[in-house]
């Protein structure tokens, strides 16, 4: 496997090796496994143990902690499962919505959907540009399982239309983020990625955090990621 060398705040992108032991992911992902009911991906509400691991108390959060601040704390979390009989494409695009705990009209935010039963909404730029999205690997991620592969430094262009996505990432050096079992790659939110199908029998399971520093204007607030 390559061995990365990106920078958070250059590249966009950094690959932190063996943040939990693989037992310990195997032990996450049976917890997590009763959320996704079949499904390929799924956000979700977490149990206080999980939010003890994300949180910047914890070995996952604490990676936010480094990047963001201390002030960082995950805002949204999302188990995706791909294989062989669950599998997509991913084009080139930026995440661009955020959850929150219920709509309020407030300039610069929207659109408004609903995902997963949970409300969220698209941000001005400002807001994304100051989160980091921690991906905690499962399973091992090779070439044949569908890693991503990020524009390296396209987290500085601000928004990219999506129709555009695609040109734009062909303009930049391009990175694929191979990942062991415990792996966390980290990225600055709104950079752009892609992903393609799996051509593996293996599993590959990923928990994505996005992760905050900053209040959102009133009376907007971020929805979180306890089930309490």
């Amino acid at each position: 496997m390559q061995t990365p060398d990106l920078d958070f705040e250059g590249d966009g992108a950094r690959h932190f090796a063996g943040v939990i032991s693989r037992s310990d992911a195997e032990g996450l992902a049976a917890r997590l496994a009763c959320n996704l009911n079949g499904m390929p991906g799924r956000r979700l509400l977490v149990e206080p143990d999980v939010e003890a691991l994300l949180s910047v108390a914890g070995s996952v959060g604490g990676i936010a902690a480094s990047l963001i601040g201390t002030s960082a704390r995950p805002v949204r979390a999302v188990l995706f499962d791909k294989t062989r009989d669950a599998n997509w494409t991913v084009a080139w695009h930026q995440d661009r919505t955020i959850p929150v705990c219920a709509r309020h009209d407030v300039e610069g935010f929207g659109p408004w959907s609903v995902k997963d039963g949970l409300c969220h909404v698209a941000p001005p730029m400002g807001v994304l540009e100051q989160m980091a999205t921690l991906r905690l690997h499962l399973d091992d991620c090779d070439n044949s399982n569908a890693p991503l592969t990020i524009a390296l430094g396209s987290h500085r262009l601000g928004l990219v239309p999506a129709t555009e996505s695609a040109s734009v990432a062909a303009r930049h050096a391009q990175f694929t983020c191979l990942a062991k079992t415990g792996d966390v790659w980290a990225y600055s939110t709104p950079i752009l990625h892609t992903s393609a199908t799996t051509v593996s029998d293996r599993r590959r399971r990923v928990l994505q955090i996005d992760y905050a520093a900053i209040d959102l204007p009133q009376p907007l607030s971020w929805l979180g990621i306890s089930c309490d």
